[in-house]
């Protein structure tokens, strides 16, 4: 069965927009009531916690990932028996994999204490704390979030992208109304427990409602178990590399500098996550597509969709960059009040949009990596990059000046990124898939986006630096500048982008009015 890639790109792009427009606006006031109300230290709890249950959800092992990409092919052939039991398999996957978290973090209880450096709020019991966020996470594995691979293989992610906006709108309003009444951090915490359970629920129904008769049962042929488990332990690896590089941040701040210090780290690193959505409403809408046109297509016919991709991708790349590059810090200003624990100097914000650049330009790449099923070649990768990462973290913590070792710890996930996992996965994805022609092609238009970006970004922050006034009115007024100057720019270089963009237009506006006229 070949999938309609047009048409579910443009279900998954606007479910994708609506809901990076909830997780710009939302959790943005989230952390702003956490911030005003409770304290940074309450903050700097939420990510050191995150940290923690992000290693363990290592124990999911990349299942979810194998079993949905191992579903392409059953969905291209329409082998419906092929799902039912894959679904089965999974299933019982994620049983265990609930039990093992559960387990693995009560194993963790005794040691939480030694993983903050300094106090706790007074009111709070690290311990109770710590639980509550544990069942949390280990609830969704046994409240059929195994359903979602359903979705996600037939590449109707938008099903699944509603379903936690619509969830997502309704916990915040919940838990800001929990906030204000109470201010009470338990109570917080208890309500995004039974957010989950529901969110479960709705994955469940939909699953059933659009994908009628695909249920768990049957036996999946040894063969493909054992192609499965062989993805898995690649994937793991990858999960292990990714941990480390991501959750390592805030352990090694936490453990060295304090909560305070995760805080501030956590405000700069979430303005990255917040436009990083807006990116993936582009990348995060088209990885079933490739994996049904992989099965479906010409290798030739998939790099073509793939560059074209990635440039769209990339266009919107640049100008989030310049955009943050021109604003970060008037709006770090306003937002933290020039709390001077929180505030940084200007170096931080220009590593955080290096980091958001470097970190965005892989993700068409990686989308057609995982796609194509392709993790055992490179599963060495991000072990080593999450073992530079962590070493040069310690360091940069340990030998940086004070003002300097949160700018370490940021430069140090750069690095891995810029030198070991860009590098290394685009060449598996080149000499295992497509060829050296390509691959020459494809880094020719990797450093002329760079070449842009750099000089869009410079002409944005000039742009904003002239406007001399502050506050709300002056972050409007600075991003007004850079976004008008992003624009002419980015116009003039991507002229046929736009071209080609407006001619669609145009001839579905001319097809439309045919239409309405017969």
């Amino acid at each position: 069965m070949k999938l309609d890639f047009k048409k579910n790109v443009k279900r998954n792009m606007a479910a994708n927009a609506a809901a990076s427009s909830i997780k710009l606006l939302f959790p943005f006031l989230n952390r702003t009531l956490f911030l005003w109300l409770l304290g940074p230290e309450y903050l700097g709890l939420n990510g050191l916690f995150a940290s923690i249950l992000g290693v363990l959800m290592l124990a999911e092992l990349g299942f979810g990932t194998a079993v949905v990409c191992s579903m392409y092919k059953p969905v291209a052939d329409d082998n419906r028996e092929l799902l039912c039991a894959f679904l089965k398999f999974y299933r019982t996957v994620y049983r265990w994999v609930g039990t093992v978290i559960f387990v693995l973090g009560l194993a963790l209880l005794p040691f939480l204490d030694k993983l903050v450096h300094g106090s706790v709020p007074p009111d709070i019991d690290l311990h109770i704390l710590y639980l509550i966020h544990l069942v949390n996470t280990a609830a969704s594995y046994f409240l059929f979030a195994y359903r979602g691979v359903i979705l996600g293989a037939h590449h109707r992610n938008d099903v699944i992208t509603n379903i936690r906006t619509g969830v997502s709108v309704v916990q915040y309003m919940a838990v800001f109304l929990v906030l204000l009444l109470t201010r009470n951090y338990y109570h917080y915490v208890i309500a995004t427990v039974l957010f989950t359970v529901l969110q479960n629920i709705l994955l469940v129904a939909a699953s059933h409602k659009y994908f009628p008769g695909l249920d768990p049962r049957g036996e999946l042929p040894a063969e493909l178990r054992r192609h499965v488990i062989s993805d898995v332990k690649s994937i793991f690896m990858h999960k292990v590399g990714g941990m480390i590089t991501h959750f390592s941040d805030n352990l090694v701040l936490s453990a060295f500098l304090g909560l305070v210090a995760v805080a501030a780290y956590g405000n700069y690193y979430y303005v990255i996550t917040s436009v990083a959505g807006l990116v993936a409403i582009i990348y995060g809408s088209m990885m079933g597509g490739f994996g049904n046109k992989i099965y479906t297509e010409s290798k030739e016919q998939n790099f073509r969709l793939f560059m074209r991709m990635n440039r769209l991708s990339m266009i919107a790349v640049i100008f989030c960059a310049a955009m943050m590059m021109a604003l970060y810090q008037p709006f770090m200003k306003i937002w933290v009040k020039e709390d001077p624990a929180l505030m940084r100097h200007a170096l931080t914000p220009v590593l955080m949009v290096l980091y958001f650049y470097i970190m965005q330009s892989r993700q068409v790449m990686i989308s057609f990596k995982s796609a194509a099923g392709l993790w055992r070649q490179d599963r060495w990768k991000p072990i080593v990059a999450g073992a530079v990462n962590l070493g040069s973290n310690i360091l940069f913590v340990i030998f940086l000046p004070d003002a300097y070792k949160l700018d370490g710890v940021i430069f140090s996930t750069i690095l891995g990124f810029a030198f070991i996992q860009i590098p290394w996965e685009s060449h598996v994805v080149f000499s295992s898939f497509f060829g050296k022609t390509e691959a020459r092609a494809y880094w020719r238009s990797y450093a002329g986006f760079a070449i842009c970006s750099v000089t869009v970004c410079a002409v944005a922050w000039e742009a904003a630096r002239c406007i001399p006034l502050s506050g709300i009115g002056g972050l409007a007024a600075k991003g007004a500048a850079a976004a008008a100057t992003s624009c002419v720019m980015i116009l003039a270089v991507f002229r046929e982008d736009a071209g080609l963009l407006l001619k669609q237009l145009h001839l579905r506006k001319s097809r439309d009015g045919m239409i309405a006229k017969t």
